[in-house]
């Protein structure tokens, strides 16, 4: 049997962030990680080739690099397709998850990846393929190669296959019937786990419920204390001055940006762009009030509808940009917010 590898340029041995916009490139051979794979797999499943591209190159144009792959693969003989692992990076993440739901799609073939559960690619493809539960970074390389490889095998060999959580994947979100030997009736396991949880017993549910994490609602403000406030702007557009001094990146964003607009009433074409590479940049680079409504706010100055602008935006990415990462950030900026007495802040998107 027959399986091939995708990685992004770091793991492909390319280069690193300077070399992301690295088009997508097809290598006969193992490369990287997948000599580890390889190991793992044994003389049951030999990968054949490894595809490398670039994490800024396939998220920002997707389309054109899924098909270049999906043209590169034909012709190929495959019986598995593997990708990652992508441990946190969210954007080597999405490129796995879009990869191997086109190979799925075109080959119809088991697509198998490893992500982090920080990583976004967990809750945009997990439904749709197997995503290993993986480490937060290239240290847990061999473990999250060794747990797709083992699965791939049993996969392949049409073994019987166990409950998500017992094989170390993303739940899919799919249920199976599962015969209790010996049987146990629904009433005795409820009763059971309502034992425990009075004890206060470890146990586990049968149905788990996402927690979500909730944020009390700010205490409100009149337009007459409005009148005297000082209003920031926070934008997750990705506005910067031209040249992205800070070097935001395009998408996973780790990164924000704090910049000065007290002598400034206009986010004029030539001194700011977007960086962001979730939407089409065209109207945002021609007016980047149009993300960061600062010439808006210099009227509402000027008619006393606001006590003033804060003399700095701040600015990051939002697309593919992990839970815990826009958290710490946000904190960060609140934290600038509140040294300076700022009570107010207008927080725009795309």
């Amino acid at each position: 049997m027959k399986g091939i590898l995708y990685l992004n340029q770091f793991f492909g041995q390319i280069g690193g962030e300077e070399l992301a916009d690295f088009k997508p490139e097809i290598r006969e051979g193992l490369v990287g990680p997948a000599m580890a794979l390889q190991q793992e797999l044994g003389d049951e499943v030999q990968i054949t080739h490894t595809i490398i591209c670039g994490d800024n190159f396939i998220g920002s144009n997707t389309e054109e690099a899924v098909e270049t792959i999906i043209s590169m693969l034909k012709g190929k003989e495959m019986d598995v397709f593997f990708a990652g692992p992508a441990f946190r990076a969210g954007r080597y993440g999405a490129a796995c998850g879009h990869i191997c739901k086109a190979v799925k799609k075109e080959f119809k073939v088991p697509v198998l990846t490893s992500m982090n559960d920080e990583n976004p690619g967990v809750e945009m493809f997990k439904k749709e393929m197997y995503i290993f539960k993986g480490g937060a970074s290239a240290a847990a390389m061999k473990k999250d190669i060794k747990a797709m490889s083992k699965f791939a095998l049993k996969l392949l060999k049409g073994e019987k296959l166990l409950p998500a959580a017992e094989e170390g994947y993303f739940g899919r979100g799919m249920r199976d019937q599962i015969w209790l030997d010996p049987p146990v009736t629904a009433a005795d396991r409820v009763i059971d786990m309502l034992l425990k949880k009075i004890k206060g017993e470890p146990f586990n549910t049968e149905l788990p419920i996402p927690k979500s994490d909730r944020v009390a609602i700010a205490p409100s403000i009149t337009p007459e204390d409005l009148s005297h406030m000082e209003v920031a702007l926070i934008t997750s557009g990705g506005i910067v001055p031209v040249g992205n001094p800070d070097r935001i990146q395009s998408a996973s964003a780790t990164k924000w940006g704090k910049y000065d607009i007290s002598e400034t009433d206009d986010l004029v074409k030539g001194e700011y762009m977007t960086i962001h590479a979730g939407f089409d940049p065209a109207a945002a680079n021609n007016d980047s009030d149009v993300i960061v409504p600062l010439d808006a706010m210099r009227r509402y100055q000027k008619e006393g509808k606001i006590g003033g602008v804060y003399k700095y935006f701040f600015s990051t990415v939002g697309t593919g940009t992990t839970q815990a990462e826009a958290a710490r950030m946000g904190k960060e900026i609140a934290r600038e917010l509140k040294k300076d007495g700022i009570r107010a802040a207008i927080l725009t998107s795309t």
